[in-house]
C-alpha cells in the first residue's frame, strides 16, 4: 500500500490539487500499472483511504460538464509530511516496486538529500547480494526442486543491477542533472 499512497500524494501534490480520475489518468500515463502492482482500484481506494486520515481533503462535490460530480483534493500539512517520509522510504527500498516510485517523485528533494539517499540504496542493494553470495554453499536445500537453485542467481542478479543503476544515477546527479527542490 506504501506504494499506492506515495503516488497518489505525489500526483496530488504535483498538480496542487486532483480528484480521482484526474489522479488515476496521471498514473496510467506514467504506465504505473506495467512497473507495480497499482490498479485503477487500488488508486481511488487509496484517495479515500488518505481522505479519511486526513493526509488529503476534499473541496466537496462539484458538478463536471465531462462526467459525474467529482471531488478535487489538495494534500493537508500531514500529507506533505506522508509524502517526504514515504518518498525517502522508498529511495532506500529494497522493493523494485516502491523504489521507481520514490525515483518517480525524487526530484521533489533537494539534490544532495537524493545523493545520500541513494548511496544508502546502493550499499543496501551490495550487502543483499553479498548476503546472497555467502548463500552459495548451502543453496539450495539438497531436498529442494532442481530449478531452486537458479533463483539465487537471479535475485543476485536483480540487486547487482540496482546497485549499478544507483551508481550510474548518483554519477548522472553529481554531474549537475535534473532539477531539485534546493
Amino acid at each position: 500500500m506504501s506504494t499506492v499512497r506515495l503516488l497518489v500524494l505525489g500526483v496530488v501534490r504535483i498538480h496542487g490539487s486532483a480528484h480521482g480520475y484526474a489522479i488515476h489518468r496521471e498514473l496510467m500515463s506514467w504506465r504505473v500499472d506495467t512497473w507495480t502492482a497499482v490498479k485503477p482500484p487500488s488508486i481511488y481506494h487509496a484517495v479515500k483511504q488518505l481522505d479519511r486520515e486526513g493526509l488529503l481533503i476534499g473541496s466537496g462535490r462539484q458538478d463536471s460538464p465531462h462526467g459525474p460530480a467529482r471531488v478535487e483534493y489538495r494534500l493537508t500539512a500531514a500529507g506533505e509530511d506522508e509524502f517526504f517520509r514515504l518518498l525517502e522510504t522508498a529511495l532506500v527500498s529494497p522493493d523494485i516496486e516502491e523504489f521507481g516510485a520514490g525515483i518517480a517523485f525524487m526530484q521533489s528533494l533537494p539534490r544532495r538529500r537524493v545523493m545520500d539517499l541513494l548511496t544508502q540504496q546502493r550499499a543496501l542493494t551490495e550487502r543483499i547480494d553479498g548476503e546472497l553470495d555467502a548463500m552459495k554453499p548451502q543453496w539450495p536445500d539438497p531436498e529442494a526442486p532442481p530449478h531452486a537453485q537458479h533463483l539465487l542467481h537471479l535475485w543476485r542478479g536483480l540487486f547487482q543491477s540496482n546497485a549499478r543503476w544507483a551508481a550510474a544515477m548518483l554519477e548522472r546527479l553529481s554531474a549537475g542533472e535534473f532539477n531539485f527542490a534546493e
